[in-house]
């Protein structure tokens, strides 16, 4: 009976689950009663029995190998793959080394490729399941302010993928989603810039882990909803807005304009 038990609780596998929006994902998913393998380069673990880590490099084909035999002996099954892992760094186009380009290449591209894969053969012998692929809103809305083409090239990737594998799964049981989040509050940003990149967003304020985790959360549930990109962002993919210091110089540029 226990046995049936636990094949009936849900699993989530999250990857770069070690701190913020993935730290908050894995708790999440707890606070439904799922079960948890999480994985990242650092991560320790869990005095949780129902949280498993599993320490190793998104990109290496070996690391998804091992986290999802991980899944399937310790819990028997996956119900939701999130793919959390990610970098970003933002440089002028022509600054990017050739290493940030291996490293943006491996992280965000090569790893939602192994996890993905190994993925959609368990659930495809279960006949349903769930995959969420975090993107950016810089995919969309680029900005001058934070040149990050390293982002678009790699996040947008996902996002191509991410309907295209919808499509091709859409009888299958399994569904495919991503959200696309603006800037969050995580540790990758010092408090003294929270002011300059709240101004990035038509709200005018910058998300949450919260705000990100509920997203995953509605579309893990939203059982018609597939090939879809949820845009986390205060409006940014909506459109443009100016930020109160650029709306002061337009004005006294049309001011001196008048003059002349």
């Amino acid at each position: 009976m226990g046995w049936i038990m636990s094949t009936e609780q849900k699993v989530a596998v999250v990857t770069g689950a070690s701190q913020g929006i993935g730290a908050g994902i894995v708790q999440a998913f707890r606070d439904r009663n799922y079960r948890v393998v999480a994985t990242s380069r650092s991560i320790k673990p869990a005095s949780d029995t129902d949280i498993v880590t599993v320490q190793g490099d998104v990109g290496a084909a070996d690391a998804a190998e091992r986290v999802f035999k991980t899944a399937i002996e310790r819990f028997g099954r996956v119900d939701t793959l999130v793919n959390n892992a990610g970098m970003f760094m933002a440089k002028p186009f022509t600054l990017y080394s050739q290493d940030d380009y291996a490293s943006y290449m491996s992280t965000n591209v090569t790893g939602f490729f192994h996890m993905t894969q190994r993925a959609l053969e368990i659930m495809s012998k279960q006949g349903r399941g769930h995959v969420v692929t975090i993107t950016t809103s810089l995919v969309d809305q680029p900005m001058s302010s934070v040149p990050a083409v390293l982002a678009s090239l790699t996040k947008g990737a996902l996002g191509a993928a991410t309907k295209s594998l919808a499509i091709e799964y859409a009888k299958t049981g399994i569904r495919v989603n991503a959200v696309s989040p603006g800037i969050i509050k995580t540790p990758m940003h010092p408090p003294e810039a929270h002011k300059a990149l709240a101004a990035l967003h038509p709200m005018g304020r910058m998300g949450n882990v919260s705000d990100v985790v509920d997203a995953i959360i509605y579309l893990d549930g939203a059982e018609f909803v597939t090939g879809a990109i949820l845009h986390v962002d205060g409006g940014q993919a909506a459109g443009h807005h100016m930020v109160q210091g650029a709306q002061r110089q337009a004005d006294e540029g049309d001011k001196m304009k008048g003059t002349s």
